[in-house]
């Protein structure tokens, strides 16, 4: 006959082998994120911290997988696969979405932001807030302002050092016509390209030139078909971790907290990130045999750029833009 000791032992054993079996039972949950880069980039470093951090906190009951190199689409086609409910997450470019928001557009004006950590200011202000809630109202589920970069414009004519060496060169821009218009008026030959085709349009002469963050240019490779680069930074361009509301709604009180707060600290890598290839990756790209000019005279570039601001005053008024402006 078993002791009272012997019988509570056995009953615990029970119990934990029971549990155990709950668990290995219990299905994992694995939601795809998709974005347009490799894993070695921006984006792919904000995807990665956010994965873990959702692993760690559901021990392991929910995972997301990261699908990189526009497997699932570029920027527009995520979107309207959120929106959908046929893609659980991605961290899409600025860019991208403009073409759901035109209001973020706004964001893409040259020059509008002294540097990354202005940006982030609005980002993550007022402005910020405002731009979510209208993602929100597009069937999308906006959880946090990740990091695209600083764009630079790269070519492979010659050097830019002022306004003057853009004109007559065709350089590709992203679906955004306030890009567009701020390249046209130093007289560029302005066309726009979905991503996913970019290196092979560069690599065949379709196009002399493009615009893009350093981290971009370095882990898409464009130093094998880009000879010059210009710290031009005279575009930021931010990134937002988007969910569909299908997979969102389906989660736990707990869980939907576990998303939202992952989500920032992606944001948060991403932005690292970016800012680490600002500062190491130019001399990256320099071994890579690219000639670098290292600065511009940004009021000359303001100023050559000047004739496309009455288009953006009109689009998205003189009080959003002078409101970003004033923002420390």
């Amino acid at each position: 006959m078993l002791s009272r000791r012997q019988t509570l032992l056995a009953g615990a054993g029970l119990a934990a082998a029971s549990r155990f079996r709950s668990a290995a039972a219990a299905p994992v949950r694995t939601l795809r994120m998709g974005f347009i880069y490799s894993t070695n980039s921006q984006l792919g470093a904000g995807i990665a911290a956010m994965a873990a951090e959702v692993e760690k906190r559901t021990d392991g009951r929910i995972r997301i997988q990261p699908v990189p190199d526009s497997a699932l689409g570029g920027d527009v086609e995520m979107l309207k696969g959120i929106q959908l409910g046929s893609i659980d997450l991605a961290f899409i470019t600025g860019v991208g979405l403009a073409s759901i928001v035109p209001e973020s557009d706004v964001f893409h004006i040259p020059f509008l932001f002294t540097n990354a950590a202005h940006a982030h200011a609005v980002l993550d202000g007022a402005v910020g807030q405002e731009i979510m809630q209208r993602v929100a109202a597009h069937d999308l589920v906006p959880l946090a302002w990740g990091e695209n970069g600083m764009r630079h414009m790269t070519n492979s004519r010659h050097p830019i050092t002022v306004p003057e060496d853009v004109k007559g060169l065709k350089i590709r821009v992203p679906q955004s016509e306030v890009m567009m218009q701020g390249l046209q008026a130093l007289g560029a030959q302005v066309q726009m390209l979905a991503f996913p085709l970019l290196f092979e349009a560069l690599q065949s002469g379709q196009f002399d030139g493009e615009e893009n963050p350093i981290a971009t240019i370095i882990s898409s490779r464009f130093d094998k078909v880009q000879k010059f680069l210009t710290l031009t930074a005279h575009i930021y361009d931010p990134a937002i971790i988007v969910m569909s509301p299908d997979s969102f709604d389906e989660l736990s009180a707990a869980d939907r907290t576990v998303f939202t707060e992952a989500a920032k600290l992606g944001a948060a890598a991403s932005r690292r990130f970016a800012a680490a290839a600002e500062q190491s990756g130019i001399g990256t790209l320099k071994q890579a045999g690219m000639q670098v000019v290292p600065e511009i005279d940004r009021a000359r570039f303001v100023a050559a750029m000047a004739p496309a601001m009455p288009g953006y005053q009109k689009r998205f008024g003189n009080d959003l833009i002078d409101r970003i402006r004033r923002i420390a």
